[in-house]
């Protein structure tokens, strides 16, 4: 459907601009967002390499282990189902370091790996867990402490001060994510009651 939006969208604008006699500005505006966009795209590809690098090394290293032991007592109230051990947990911890440190797109591939442990322990598989539904809520609430990729962003914008919007994020995502949690922990005691 948003495929649709947005061919819906371009071609608005084209004929648009057809209507108004400005086919020059409206081809030169996408031949400038073309190239913004290629520009954007390979500062955010250095970025992501170097976070997703230094998340390897941490994991080979058995920095994630240390921080999955730190992080157990937390783990085991918000994901009571996963058993102890499980890879679910450190892939979980990964992705949440990744989100916490705003490498979003980093945090994509931990992601994955950790709804596949996930979807191990399901046996009903084509129903999301509780612990699924809360990693979910998690990774999309995702508290960061430093939004690398937003402020890389803004930098290659051209933003005066990228960082400005720190502590706005920092309110917008504790809200999302102690909401979230709330709701999911809601909604698994109104299902287990069935």
């Amino acid at each position: 459907m948003l495929n649709y939006i947005w061919l819906f969208m371009l071609v608005s604008g084209f004929v648009v601009g057809i209507m108004n006699g400005r086919v020059k500005e409206v081809t030169q505006a996408a031949l400038d967002s073309a190239g913004t966009a290629v520009e954007l795209a390979i500062g955010l590809l250095g970025i992501m390499c170097l976070w997703t690098g230094l998340m390897n090394i941490a994991e080979k290293s058995g920095l994630i282990r240390h921080i999955t032991k730190l992080a157990r007592p937390i783990m085991q109230r918000l994901f009571p189902e996963i058993p102890r051990g499980h890879p679910a947990i450190g892939a979980i911890v990964m992705n949440l370091a990744a989100n916490f440190l705003g490498l979003g797109n980093a945090a994509t591939p931990l992601g994955i790996k950790a709804m596949s442990e996930l979807q191990k322990l399901n046996r009903n598989k084509d129903t999301a867990t509780s612990s699924m539904s809360m990693f979910l809520v998690l990774n999309t609430a995702a508290i960061q402490l430093v939004p690398t990729t937003v402020i890389a962003v803004r930098s290659l914008a051209g933003s005066k001060n990228p960082v400005e919007i720190i502590g706005t994020i920092w309110i917008a995502s504790c809200s999302a994510a102690i909401s979230g949690i709330i709701a999911v922990k809601l909604f698994s005691g109104l299902y287990g009651k069935r």
